[in-house]
Protein backbone atom coordinates (compact mmCIF):
# COMPACT_ATOMS: atom_id res chain seq x y z
CA UNK A 1 0.00 0.00 0.00
CA UNK A 2 1.10 3.32 -1.06
CA UNK A 3 0.64 6.51 1.17
CA UNK A 4 0.84 9.23 -1.16
CA UNK A 5 0.97 11.95 2.17
CA UNK A 6 4.50 10.20 3.18
CA UNK A 7 7.48 12.55 3.38
CA UNK A 8 10.62 12.87 5.05
CA UNK A 9 10.40 14.66 8.06
CA UNK A 10 13.02 16.73 10.03
CA UNK A 11 11.33 18.02 13.20
CA UNK A 12 8.48 17.13 15.07
CA UNK A 13 5.54 19.95 16.65
CA UNK A 14 5.31 18.87 20.39
CA UNK A 15 1.94 20.54 21.54
CA UNK A 16 2.28 20.50 25.19
CA UNK A 17 -0.17 22.73 26.66
CA UNK A 18 -0.52 24.87 23.90
CA UNK A 19 -3.58 26.93 23.87
CA UNK A 20 -3.20 27.58 27.25
CA UNK A 21 -0.40 30.40 27.79
CA UNK A 22 -1.27 31.06 31.56
CA UNK A 23 -1.30 27.16 32.49
CA UNK A 24 2.47 27.28 30.39
CA UNK A 25 3.81 30.26 32.63
CA UNK A 26 2.51 28.43 35.68
CA UNK A 27 4.05 25.12 35.21
CA UNK A 28 7.62 26.67 33.98
CA UNK A 29 7.44 28.35 37.22
CA UNK A 30 6.89 24.97 38.97
CA UNK A 31 8.78 22.79 37.07
CA UNK A 32 11.84 25.14 37.22
CA UNK A 33 11.39 24.83 40.91
CA UNK A 34 10.80 20.98 41.11
CA UNK A 35 13.78 20.95 38.63
CA UNK A 36 16.36 22.83 40.89
CA UNK A 37 14.98 20.39 44.13
CA UNK A 38 15.85 17.22 42.23
CA UNK A 39 19.27 17.93 41.20
CA UNK A 40 20.44 19.57 44.78
CA UNK A 41 17.89 16.38 46.56
CA UNK A 42 19.84 13.48 44.38
CA UNK A 43 22.98 15.84 44.42
CA UNK A 44 23.19 15.50 48.16
CA UNK A 45 23.00 11.94 48.08
CA UNK A 46 24.94 11.14 45.60
CA UNK A 47 27.65 13.25 47.76
CA UNK A 48 27.01 11.39 50.84
CA UNK A 49 26.88 8.17 49.61
CA UNK A 50 30.64 9.04 47.90
CA UNK A 51 32.23 10.44 50.78
CA UNK A 52 30.56 9.06 53.95
CA UNK A 53 32.23 5.79 54.86
CA UNK A 54 29.88 4.49 56.69
CA UNK A 55 27.19 4.36 53.44
CA UNK A 56 29.80 1.99 51.79
CA UNK A 57 27.23 -0.41 51.52
CA UNK A 58 25.33 -2.25 48.56
CA UNK A 59 22.15 -0.49 49.56
CA UNK A 60 23.71 2.94 49.34
CA UNK A 61 25.31 2.28 46.40
CA UNK A 62 21.87 1.37 44.48
CA UNK A 63 20.80 4.84 46.01
CA UNK A 64 23.32 6.77 44.33
CA UNK A 65 22.71 5.02 41.07
CA UNK A 66 18.93 5.65 41.54
CA UNK A 67 19.85 9.38 42.60
CA UNK A 68 22.20 9.32 39.66
CA UNK A 69 19.45 8.03 37.14
CA UNK A 70 16.95 10.43 38.48
CA UNK A 71 18.60 13.50 37.70
CA UNK A 72 19.58 12.26 34.36
CA UNK A 73 16.14 11.43 33.12
CA UNK A 74 14.52 14.50 34.26
CA UNK A 75 17.85 16.53 32.34
CA UNK A 76 16.12 14.68 29.08
CA UNK A 77 13.19 16.09 29.09
CA UNK A 78 12.64 18.85 31.78
CA UNK A 79 15.40 21.63 30.28
CA UNK A 80 13.45 21.01 26.56
CA UNK A 81 10.24 21.28 27.88
CA UNK A 82 10.97 24.62 29.80
CA UNK A 83 12.16 26.16 26.74
CA UNK A 84 8.88 24.99 24.92
CA UNK A 85 6.78 26.88 27.64
CA UNK A 86 8.16 30.14 26.50
CA UNK A 87 8.86 29.55 23.38
CA UNK A 88 6.22 30.16 20.55
CA UNK A 89 7.93 27.25 18.01
CA UNK A 90 7.70 24.31 19.85
CA UNK A 91 9.94 22.14 17.99
CA UNK A 92 12.25 19.55 18.16
CA UNK A 93 14.43 18.05 15.23
CA UNK A 94 14.03 14.24 13.88
CA UNK A 95 17.72 13.28 15.93
CA UNK A 96 16.18 15.35 19.04
CA UNK A 97 13.66 13.46 19.59
CA UNK A 98 15.21 10.10 18.53
CA UNK A 99 17.81 11.26 21.22
CA UNK A 100 14.81 12.44 23.61
CA UNK A 101 13.09 8.58 23.22
CA UNK A 102 16.00 6.75 23.32
CA UNK A 103 17.32 8.26 26.86
CA UNK A 104 14.03 8.70 28.21
CA UNK A 105 12.86 5.14 27.60
CA UNK A 106 16.43 3.78 28.62
CA UNK A 107 16.03 5.71 31.53
CA UNK A 108 13.17 4.60 32.57
CA UNK A 109 13.92 1.00 32.20
CA UNK A 110 16.77 0.86 34.20
CA UNK A 111 15.28 2.60 36.96
CA UNK A 112 12.71 -0.96 36.47
CA UNK A 113 15.33 -3.22 36.74
CA UNK A 114 17.64 -1.01 39.66
CA UNK A 115 14.51 -0.89 41.87
CA UNK A 116 14.43 -4.75 41.81
CA UNK A 117 17.88 -5.20 42.43
CA UNK A 118 17.41 -2.88 45.58
CA UNK A 119 14.35 -5.27 46.93
CA UNK A 120 17.10 -8.23 46.57
CA UNK A 121 19.20 -6.00 48.49
CA UNK A 122 16.40 -5.69 50.83
CA UNK A 123 15.23 -9.13 50.70
CA UNK A 124 19.04 -11.01 51.78
CA UNK A 125 19.78 -8.34 54.37
CA UNK A 126 16.37 -9.24 56.29
CA UNK A 127 15.55 -13.25 55.55
CA UNK A 128 19.15 -13.71 55.20
CA UNK A 129 21.43 -11.66 57.00
CA UNK A 130 24.00 -14.08 57.99
CA UNK A 131 25.13 -14.75 54.70
CA UNK A 132 24.45 -10.90 53.33
CA UNK A 133 28.15 -9.88 53.38
CA UNK A 134 28.85 -12.52 50.91
CA UNK A 135 25.84 -12.56 48.81
CA UNK A 136 25.70 -8.71 48.48
CA UNK A 137 29.63 -8.71 47.97
CA UNK A 138 31.06 -6.01 45.68
CA UNK A 139 31.47 -8.68 43.73
CA UNK A 140 28.03 -8.83 43.77
CA UNK A 141 26.62 -5.65 43.97
CA UNK A 142 28.48 -3.90 41.01
CA UNK A 143 27.62 -6.17 38.19
CA UNK A 144 23.79 -6.04 39.18
CA UNK A 145 23.96 -1.84 38.69
CA UNK A 146 25.53 -2.49 35.69
CA UNK A 147 23.34 -4.86 34.44
CA UNK A 148 20.32 -2.05 35.11
CA UNK A 149 22.06 -0.02 33.13
CA UNK A 150 22.90 -2.12 30.28
CA UNK A 151 19.55 -3.87 30.49
CA UNK A 152 17.76 -0.30 29.99
CA UNK A 153 20.16 0.66 27.51
CA UNK A 154 19.93 -2.19 24.66
CA UNK A 155 16.06 -2.50 25.62
CA UNK A 156 15.47 1.52 24.43
CA UNK A 157 18.32 1.30 21.99
CA UNK A 158 16.06 -1.73 19.87
CA UNK A 159 12.83 -0.15 20.64
CA UNK A 160 14.09 3.63 19.44
CA UNK A 161 16.22 2.01 16.28
CA UNK A 162 12.54 0.26 15.50
CA UNK A 163 10.75 3.23 15.50
CA UNK A 164 12.90 5.60 13.77
CA UNK A 165 13.03 3.57 10.18
CA UNK A 166 8.83 3.81 10.39
CA UNK A 167 7.69 6.03 7.66
CA UNK A 168 6.38 8.83 8.90
CA UNK A 169 3.40 11.21 6.99
CA UNK A 170 2.76 14.79 6.72
CA UNK A 171 1.48 15.00 10.47
CA UNK A 172 4.28 15.62 12.72
CA UNK A 173 2.57 16.94 15.77
CA UNK A 174 3.29 15.04 18.97
CA UNK A 175 0.31 15.54 21.58
CA UNK A 176 2.88 15.22 24.96
CA UNK A 177 5.59 17.66 26.19
CA UNK A 178 8.10 15.30 24.82
CA UNK A 179 9.29 12.76 22.10
CA UNK A 180 7.45 9.87 24.35
CA UNK A 181 7.85 6.78 22.27
CA UNK A 182 4.30 5.71 22.01
CA UNK A 183 3.07 9.02 20.76
CA UNK A 184 5.93 9.40 18.11
CA UNK A 185 5.09 5.58 17.41
CA UNK A 186 1.30 6.63 16.25
CA UNK A 187 2.10 9.57 13.90
CA UNK A 188 3.30 6.65 11.58
CA UNK A 189 1.52 5.80 8.50
CA UNK A 190 2.56 2.31 8.64
CA UNK A 191 1.52 -0.53 10.70
CA UNK A 192 2.61 -0.33 14.36
CA UNK A 193 1.58 -4.07 15.43
CA UNK A 194 5.27 -5.49 14.93
CA UNK A 195 6.57 -2.30 16.94
CA UNK A 196 3.79 -2.34 20.01
CA UNK A 197 4.55 -6.50 19.99
CA UNK A 198 8.46 -5.78 20.88
CA UNK A 199 6.95 -3.15 23.64
CA UNK A 200 4.77 -5.47 25.05
CA UNK A 201 7.23 -8.05 25.45
CA UNK A 202 9.83 -5.55 26.43
CA UNK A 203 7.02 -4.15 29.09
CA UNK A 204 6.61 -7.45 30.48
CA UNK A 205 10.46 -8.39 30.74
CA UNK A 206 11.69 -5.15 31.85
CA UNK A 207 8.76 -3.20 34.28
CA UNK A 208 6.57 -6.11 35.12
CA UNK A 209 8.75 -9.13 35.69
CA UNK A 210 10.79 -6.69 38.19
CA UNK A 211 7.59 -5.65 40.04
CA UNK A 212 6.65 -9.34 40.27
CA UNK A 213 10.17 -9.74 41.72
CA UNK A 214 9.98 -7.18 44.35
CA UNK A 215 6.37 -8.12 45.28
CA UNK A 216 7.87 -11.87 45.89
CA UNK A 217 10.60 -9.99 47.98
CA UNK A 218 8.55 -7.78 50.26
CA UNK A 219 5.70 -11.05 50.73
CA UNK A 220 9.12 -12.75 51.71
CA UNK A 221 10.19 -10.39 53.97
CA UNK A 222 6.88 -8.96 55.36
CA UNK A 223 6.60 -12.82 56.49
CA UNK A 224 10.10 -12.89 57.97
CA UNK A 225 9.55 -9.34 59.82
CA UNK A 226 5.60 -10.90 61.18
CA UNK A 227 7.99 -13.32 63.32
CA UNK A 228 9.70 -10.88 65.02
CA UNK A 229 7.72 -11.16 68.64
CA UNK A 230 8.47 -7.45 69.90
CA UNK A 231 7.12 -4.54 67.97
CA UNK A 232 10.02 -2.60 68.22
CA UNK A 233 11.92 -5.17 67.04
CA UNK A 234 9.29 -5.33 63.86
CA UNK A 235 9.56 -1.71 63.56
CA UNK A 236 13.14 -1.44 63.67
CA UNK A 237 13.72 -4.19 61.00
CA UNK A 238 10.75 -2.83 58.91
CA UNK A 239 12.25 1.11 58.68
CA UNK A 240 15.37 -0.54 56.73
CA UNK A 241 13.15 -1.08 53.79
CA UNK A 242 10.20 1.61 54.13
CA UNK A 243 12.09 3.91 52.12
CA UNK A 244 12.72 2.36 49.20
CA UNK A 245 8.54 0.57 49.05
CA UNK A 246 7.72 4.00 49.38
CA UNK A 247 9.20 5.01 46.31
CA UNK A 248 8.08 1.61 44.87
CA UNK A 249 4.87 2.11 45.30
CA UNK A 250 4.85 6.19 43.92
CA UNK A 251 6.76 4.92 40.61
CA UNK A 252 4.89 1.95 40.20
CA UNK A 253 1.48 3.17 41.39
CA UNK A 254 1.82 6.17 38.61
CA UNK A 255 3.37 3.64 35.65
CA UNK A 256 0.33 1.51 36.42
CA UNK A 257 -2.15 4.16 36.25
CA UNK A 258 -0.97 6.14 32.90
CA UNK A 259 -0.66 2.86 31.03
CA UNK A 260 -3.32 0.01 32.62
CA UNK A 261 -6.66 2.47 32.00
CA UNK A 262 -9.74 0.65 30.65
CA UNK A 263 -9.29 1.56 26.70
CA UNK A 264 -12.97 2.97 26.94
CA UNK A 265 -10.98 6.18 28.50
CA UNK A 266 -8.93 6.64 25.90
CA UNK A 267 -10.85 8.40 23.06
CA UNK A 268 -10.84 11.18 21.49
CA UNK A 269 -13.98 12.66 22.19
CA UNK A 270 -12.43 14.69 25.19
CA UNK A 271 -9.49 17.36 24.96
CA UNK A 272 -9.61 17.95 28.95
CA UNK A 273 -9.23 13.56 29.18
CA UNK A 274 -5.70 14.24 26.88
CA UNK A 275 -4.34 17.67 28.68
CA UNK A 276 -5.24 15.70 32.24
CA UNK A 277 -3.16 12.56 30.87
CA UNK A 278 0.04 14.80 29.52
CA UNK A 279 -0.27 16.22 33.51
CA UNK A 280 -0.26 12.82 34.98
CA UNK A 281 2.86 12.15 32.78
CA UNK A 282 3.94 15.10 34.15
CA UNK A 283 3.85 13.93 37.73
CA UNK A 284 5.48 10.77 36.67
CA UNK A 285 8.46 12.35 35.07
CA UNK A 286 9.03 15.41 38.07
CA UNK A 287 7.84 14.53 40.92
CA UNK A 288 9.23 10.76 41.58
CA UNK A 289 12.51 11.97 41.06
CA UNK A 290 11.89 14.69 43.44
CA UNK A 291 10.48 12.82 45.79
CA UNK A 292 12.98 10.20 46.13
CA UNK A 293 15.61 11.89 47.74
CA UNK A 294 12.85 13.36 50.23
CA UNK A 295 11.83 9.99 51.36
CA UNK A 296 15.14 8.35 52.07
CA UNK A 297 16.37 11.45 53.97
CA UNK A 298 12.91 11.27 56.01
CA UNK A 299 12.93 7.87 56.50
CA UNK A 300 16.33 6.97 56.96
CA UNK A 301 18.26 7.51 60.08
CA UNK A 302 21.02 7.13 58.21
CA UNK A 303 20.88 9.26 55.52
CA UNK A 304 20.08 12.16 57.85
CA UNK A 305 22.77 11.74 60.07
CA UNK A 306 25.52 11.73 56.91
CA UNK A 307 23.44 15.08 55.72
CA UNK A 308 24.02 16.88 58.97
CA UNK A 309 27.44 15.68 59.63
CA UNK A 310 28.27 16.73 56.19
CA UNK A 311 26.19 20.20 56.69
CA UNK A 312 28.24 20.70 60.06
CA UNK A 313 31.73 19.94 58.16
CA UNK A 314 30.72 22.47 55.38
CA UNK A 315 29.90 25.34 57.53
CA UNK A 316 30.69 24.91 60.82
CA UNK A 317 34.24 23.67 60.67
CA UNK A 318 36.97 25.87 62.71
Amino acid sequence: MEWENQTILVEFFLRGLSGYPRLELLFFVLISIMYVVILLGNGTLILISIVDSHLHTPMYFFLGNLSFLDICYTTTSIPSTLVSFLSERKTISFSGCAMQMFLGLAMGTTECVLLGMMAFDRYVAICNPLRYSVLMSKASYVPMAAGSWIIGGVNSAVQTAFVVQLPFCRNNVINHFSCEILAVMKLACADISGNEFIMLVATTLFILMPLLFIIISYTLIISNILKIRTSEGRSKVFSTCSAHLTVVIIFYGTILFMYMKPKSKETLTSGDLNATDKLISMFYGVMTPMMNPLIYSLRNKDVKEAVTHLFNRRFFRK
